[in-house]
């Protein structure tokens, strides 16, 4: 297979185009169609059950030419474009473009673009598309790992919780002073009344 010009494109490209062209949508790589149906609708219902006002765009090619993130959700506050992929445990592809797209219409739209990926036995993880690795071909790559240690939790996406790192709270450990306290405590010094009327 050549291109236009009679030279052979990078590997790269031929699969990505053999793999559009089987699936209609950029390098994603994932399980079944109908898996990838299931877990949207799955999102779907928990955005609703969240009371978010949610939406499943039409499927590719169908309403445009652009394509069109997968969940539109807002709960009045809040609004989000959501690009969702599912694997079963191998790093999620997504393509370049796909990506591309995805960021026009948030920002013309007035949504937050996320990366929402679901990896078998786990929760929904959401990423801003600038906080995900892009590989040396433009495309874009979430690993599971990634997905745990990274990722925006589904209760920290919808307002019901909010993640705290281990490198935000502090140096690790409790002042001088405290330890003083919890040290007379465990001598006897201290009895447990004292100790926490100490450490109010």
């Amino acid at each position: 297979m050549t291109n236009g010009s009679g030279e052979r494109p990078p590997p790269s490209e031929v699969v990505g185009d053999a793999f559009k062209r089987s699936h209609g949508k950029g390098l994603t790589m994932v399980g079944s169609n109908a898996k990838g149906d299931r877990r949207e609708r799955e999102l779907v219902n928990e955005l609703d059950e969240a009371g978010f006002a949610v939406m499943r765009a039409p499927a590719s090619g169908s309403a445009t030419e652009r394509e069109l993130p997968d969940v539109l959700a807002g709960d009045g506050e809040d609004f989000y474009a959501i690009e969702a992929k599912s694997s079963a445990g191998d790093p999620i592809y997504l393509d370049g473009e796909e990506v591309e797209a995805l960021l026009f219409f948030s920002r013309n739209f007035g949504a937050r673009p996320r990366i929402g990926v679901r990896f078998d036995r786990e929760a929904w993880y959401f990423f801003h598309p600038a906080d995900l690795y892009t590989t040396d071909g433009g495309n874009y790559r979430v690993k599971h790992e990634t997905a745990l240690t990274e990722g925006t939790d589904f209760e920290e996406l919808v307002g019901h919780s909010e993640k705290v790192r281990l490198d935000e709270v502090g140096d690790g450990g409790p002042d001088s002073a405290t330890l003083d306290i919890l040290d007379a405590f465990d001598r006897g010094d201290l009895s447990r009344e004292e100790a926490a009327k100490m450490l109010e």
